[in-house]
């Protein structure tokens, strides 16, 4: 596994370096002869749409950088001002808005880097495979040819040179044990660069904001809709059975003397009713915050709502210790809502709840054998209500910085992942 990353390391620095600097070569070319070109007036036209293919390389470059290493690189360019319009005039107030964006003149100065400093991290792992292999091979090579010196281009090796035939083997094994340290290093070193000059400053400090404003709204909505649930579910169960019992109780105190069978009756249907409005109250508050998650923990909890489930629960739980209440009652009531899904919408036979915390983190994955299929979908995207379900839990986790992750391939199986930061 080690070989083959190196060597796919190798090649993806290969490709980068051909096809991915062939485009910088060129778009650094037309930048630089568009931007002169605005002395004379025609650089207005050019210039938007020559800056418009650079920032489409760059974000090229940007796909490449997650997908190849895992480097994340955010664009942070500035938006064109409404309503736009095409023409000449359009195309001058485009052109305007690209100059003045400070991200114009960071992809300039990488398309420089990238041809320099950039070039040379792409061919490195390729190089170090090849010069590698070539030293190693090389007294066979010249064995056999006479000319293995001029196959990797440093000079002809004979029998004059027995010196430099001993050490060519040594270097090149130095070499390739470079390349199977270092080459996916490398490579990830080349996306960094360019993560330098195309990554807007203070990049991560502002999606951290804009991600603590969204899921502030989402805390504020989520809350406003648990107040109305709580509201409704108390003015329509419990305060219309106690009214209910009162009124009860008010015929019963005019009818004891006159009717005592009937208003024995009515003490004993006042009695049910405050049963029944004591059951709703003490549903309504397991609802808020179970007692069985207070006195006994999440991992007990979990198992309790496991026992309540239609489809076998398998729950395994590793957690050091007790958690914060907040982090609690959030896992908990995720977790409930994606057995709810499984059990109703998955068709599944069995279901696995794993709980750990790993790293600082709540990780907890919810497993089924069901159809699959499952997906976070965005409000009215028509994704039913297993997709409105895990919609909701994802705001829950939101709002305490977790995230949540669905892999469910048509066919299943399902894996839903939940990691909520916790100390």
């Amino acid at each position: 596994m080690r070989v083959r990353r190196t060597l796919v390391a190798a090649a993806r620095g290969l490709a980068l370096a051909v096809a991915a600097e062939a485009g910088s070569v060129v778009l650094l070319v037309l930048v630089l002869l568009s931007l002169a070109l605005l002395v004379i007036g025609v650089g207005v036209l050019t210039t938007p749409v020559v800056l418009t293919w650079a920032r489409r390389h760059a974000d090229l470059r940007r796909v490449w950088a997650h997908a190849l290493s895992g480097v994340r690189i955010p664009a942070g360019y500035r938006p064109f001002p409404p309503g736009l319009r095409r023409g000449p005039a359009g195309q001058w107030r485009r052109c305007a808005v690209m100059l003045r964006d400070p991200a114009t003149w960071r992809e300039l100065l990488w398309l420089v880097v990238d041809l320099s400093v950039g070039l040379a991290l792409a061919l490195l792992p390729a190089t170090l495979v090849v010069y590698g292999a070539g030293f190693v091979l090389l007294p066979v090579v010249q064995g056999l040819t006479g000319a293995g010196g001029e196959l990797l281009g440093v000079g002809s090796l004979t029998v004059d040179h027995p010196l430099l035939l001993l050490v060519a083997p040594v270097l090149g094994a130095g070499m390739l044990w470079l390349a199977w340290r270092g080459n996916p290093a490398l490579l990830r070193a080349h996306f960094r660069l360019a993560a330098v000059f195309l990554a807007p400053p203070q990049a991560e400090l502002a999606d951290r904001v804009a991600r603590l404003t969204e899921t502030r709204a989402d805390a504020v909505d989520a809350s406003a809709a648990e107040l109305r649930r709580i509201e409704r579910d108390l003015h329509d169960g419990a305060q219309a059975r106690l009214v209910a019992m009162g009124m009860d109780l008010g015929v019963v105190a005019a009818l004891i003397e006159k009717d005592p069978a009937r208003a024995k009756e009515l003490v004993g249907r006042a009695r049910e009713s405050s049963a029944e409005a004591l059951a709703e109250l003490r549903d309504l508050v397991r609802g808020i915050h179970p007692p069985v998650l207070a006195e006994r923990g999440l991992g007990d909890a979990v198992r309790a709502l496991a026992l309540r489930m239609a489809v076998p629960v398998e729950v395994t739980v590793e957690l050091p210790r007790r958690l914060t209440a907040p982090v609690e009652s959030a896992a908990y009531f995720a977790v409930g809502e994606l057995l709810t899904n499984a059990a109703k919408h998955s068709g599944a036979d069995r279901i696995a709840v794993d709980l750990r915390h790993v790293d600082g983190r709540l990780r907890v994955t919810v497993r089924d054998d069901g159809r699959g299929g499952a997906a976070v979908r965005p409000a009215g995207a028509g994704g039913g209500a297993e997709g409105s379900g895990l919609r909701g839990v994802a705001r829950r986790l939101g709002t305490f910085d977790g995230v949540l992750t669905v892999d469910s391939p048509a066919g299943g199986p399902t894996s839903v992942t939940m990691e909520i930061p916790c100390a």
